[in-house]
């Protein structure tokens, strides 16, 4: 059985078809204003380029030249700025904004100015805007030429042209890839990471001052009495002595508790679990700790494992209202894994005003991540992650 051959298409039925016809999109006329553009861009590029280059550069030998140049390059950020934007809107190019410069405790005039010397953005940026005032006079002629000598194959010219404005976008003034972000993603940390232990300085001194410091004085002032009482009073230079005894009792637990807060002896003799089963046993909820490893990670994984999870369960005391909780520590590869658990009336949130926000600045300062799980009447489930870093 043979198929059927297909009948030829006849005159009426050619009349039928729609007429040939160039796709003349929208995209199509973005395009060619992109490509109209070009020229007054390129123009406004170079006159720029060239007034850095040869005012900054000419003045170096002086004092106000490096600054110059500096205060252009900060400019040529915002040319790259403008024209991530025209590519965005009329290419549909999406390209990362750069991070900006890290400035911030970079120590001094004269480290900044080197930083902004030497940024890789502003000068790709340069570069972009040197090598435009060619490509935008050849583009601009061609396209205009074509809209009433090519008109037919207008779209094809437009579109070859506007996707090496594309490639030159994404190669000149796209980000640095992951190494610019990860600079960006440090510099963050950084603040995080001075911001944490200024407050924990602060932290310890308020709890110095207001605890075993004013014992101690209160101490030496009982002392002192009792030793002026000795002779003509002793029943009551024996007393002083006795609360005198009672007062160095309490001071030495509130400096054993600082310095457990600082870092406490079990993390450091016996490692994650023995520390974390101590402060399990102190929080006023009854708490099952699960610990599941085989090795210890670097000292300060551990310590920051040990005062998430000592934060944690410190919440689920004074907020959760729970009558349970677990912590389960493992390790899957190159990461360690907590998670916190507890079957109070939840709502914990990271802007909930309980700490939370600072557990996960100070996870994410160290490359680990920090997962909220708490719908309004509970559980709540917090999970934290961490990078392994074995001790070497």
């Amino acid at each position: 059985m043979t198929e059927r051959p297909s009948a030829a298409p006849t005159a009426d039925s050619a009349e039928l078809l729609p007429p040939a016809r160039f796709a003349y999109d929208q995209h199509t006329w973005k395009e060619i204003a992109h490509l109209l553009a070009n020229l007054p861009m390129a123009l406004l590029g170079f006159l720029y380029v060239m007034t850095v280059l040869f005012t900054g550069a000419g003045l170096t030998v002086t004092v106000i030249g490096f600054p110059l140049l500096a205060a252009g390059l900060v400019g040529a950020r915002q040319l790259g700025k403008l024209e991530r934007a025209r590519a965005r809107a009329l290419l549909g190019v999406r390209v990362e904004e750069p991070s900006p410069l890290p400035l911030r405790g970079s120590g001094g005039v004269i480290p900044q100015l080197w930083m902004m010397l030497r940024d890789p953005v502003g000068w790709r940026t340069i570069l972009y805007d040197f090598i435009r005032l060619p490509w935008g006079i050849l583009t601009f002629t061609i396209t205009l030429t074509s809209l009433f000598v090519l008109w037919p194959v207008l779209p094809f010219i437009a579109r070859g042209l506007a996707n090496a404005d594309r490639a030159m976008v994404r190669g000149l003034l796209s980000p640095s890839d992951e190494l610019e972000r990860r600079i960006a993603e440090l510099e963050s940390d950084r603040g995080v990471v001075v911001d944490t232990a200024a407050a924990d300085l602060r932290r310890i001194e308020r709890d110095l001052h207001d605890g075993a410091q004013a014992r101690l004085v209160n101490l030496a002032m009982g002392l002192g009495l009792a030793k002026e009482k000795l002779l003509e009073d002793p029943d009551s230079a024996a007393a002083m002595v006795d609360e005198a005894h009672g007062e160095v009792k309490l001071a030495l637990q509130e400096l054993r508790d600082l310095a457990r807060g600082i870092h406490p002896a079990v993390l450091t003799d016996r490692g994650l679990d023995a520390a974390l089963s101590s402060v399990a046993s102190r929080c006023t909820v009854p708490v099952k700790v699960t610990a599941d490893l085989d090795a210890r990670p670097a000292a300060a994984i551990e310590g920051i494992a040990y005062f998430t999870v000592s934060e944690l369960l410190q919440n689920i005391s004074k907020h959760s209202g729970a009558k349970s909780a677990t912590v389960d520590v493992w390790q899957t590869e190159h990461r360690l894994l907590i998670q916190v658990w507890d079957d109070g009336r939840g709502g914990a949130r990271l802007d909930g005003g309980t700490g939370m926000r600072g557990l996960a600045d100070r996870l994410g300062a160290v490359d680990g991540l920090f997962v909220i799980d708490s719908p309004p009447g509970g559980p709540t489930t917090v999970t934290a992650e961490l990078p392994w870093r074995g001790r070497v």
